[in-house]
């Protein structure tokens, strides 16, 4: 009996090794992350793989179970907005298992990879179109504006923020071999070597992405200073010596990084959604979320701040 109950734990353990080898990286996601979003996402990528789905197929899945599920939160009725709910982490499930096929297969593309990062944009774009829609009544014009402040200007910045310092983290803690941690200027420039008729979506793509990226270059102007100061004296390396402060600096800031994408935002959603009163969902992103932005964002700029110093004395 012991021995049964040994193997199945091990079993289990082995399982979620695997799964969290899907994550971006450790200390980046949450244990949450790991057993309700991860897992079924691996659970279905290794699905599509067995009927071989292509990724691209998956990810255009996900943007349309995400963009219906705007409509059921538009709708009064309780039982519209749980059946919201359930397509939104149906559509969230999907929008794993599309990178994790990828992984699974080496099938990748340039229009799965545009398409995945569009895919949670055009689901909140339908949402709040949709409750717009339901409260108009009420709200009349000001409920339009008040979204348009928290889609557009909010949420579009906290998960671009977010998004960069998980990338920088990953990036400086495994010497450049995960992560990713751009430059608007480098990306210029490979845009403008594309040249000829065939590569107008991957300059297209680049046009887009390049205005994604400068944005978060001008919300940092601190890690923009310690980023040319590595440029140039290390190849963007962090120096031995410092990365013990930065991994503790840094890490202590993932938590609020993962409050700040998904998970905590679904959640009140879904939350203020059943339970009528959906603009407090807008209200929490101009709020509280806002207000956790600029928190991670001055703590994450002392710490550049303090890491170039150091860098500056060692020179």
């Amino acid at each position: 009996m012991r021995r049964a109950r040994a193997n199945k734990e091990g079993g289990r353990h082995v399982f979620l090794e695997r799964v969290a080898s899907t994550m971006k990286g450790e200390g980046t996601e949450t244990r949450f992350e790991l057993l309700f979003t991860r897992t079924p996402g691996y659970l279905w990528a290794l699905l599509f793989r067995r009927l071989g789905v292509h990724p691209t197929v998956v990810t255009v899945a996900s943007i349309l179970i995400g963009c219906a599920a705007g409509w059921f939160f538009g709708q009064t009725s309780v039982g519209c907005n749980i059946i919201g709910v359930c397509l939104l982490v149906w559509a969230n499930w999907y929008d794993c298992a599309d990178g994790q096929l990828a992984r699974m297969t080496g099938k990748t593309s340039l229009t799965g990879r545009i398409l995945d990062g569009f895919a949670g944009d055009l689901w909140f774009f339908s949402i709040y179109f949709f409750i717009c829609m339901r409260l108009q009544a009420e709200w009349g014009v000001f409920v339009w504006l008040l979204a348009a402040w928290a889609g557009l200007y909010c949420h579009a910045r906290q998960c671009a923020l977010a998004d960069y310092y998980r990338n920088v983290h990953l990036y400086l803690l495994s010497d450049g071999r995960h992560g990713e941690w751009d430059s608007s200027v480098a990306l210029k420039e490979r845009r403008r070597a594309l040249v000829g008729k065939n590569v107008w979506f991957e300059r297209l793509y680049l046009y887009f992405y390049i205005r994604y990226t400068r944005q978060q270059e001008r919300s940092t102007p601190s890690l923009q200073r310690l980023r040319r100061k590595l440029d140039k004296d290390s190849g963007l390396l962090l120096p031995k010596e410092l990365k013990p402060i930065f991994e503790e600096r840094s890490r202590a800031l993932m938590p609020a990084c993962n409050l700040l994408t998904f998970d905590l935002r679904a959640g009140v959603l879904c939350l203020t959604s059943v339970l009528g009163v959906p603009w407090v969902y807008f209200l929490f992103e101009c709020t509280f979320l806002e207000w956790l932005r600029l928190h991670t964002r001055r703590r994450h700029e002392a710490l550049s701040r303090r890491l170039f110093e150091k860098l500056s004395v060692h020179a």
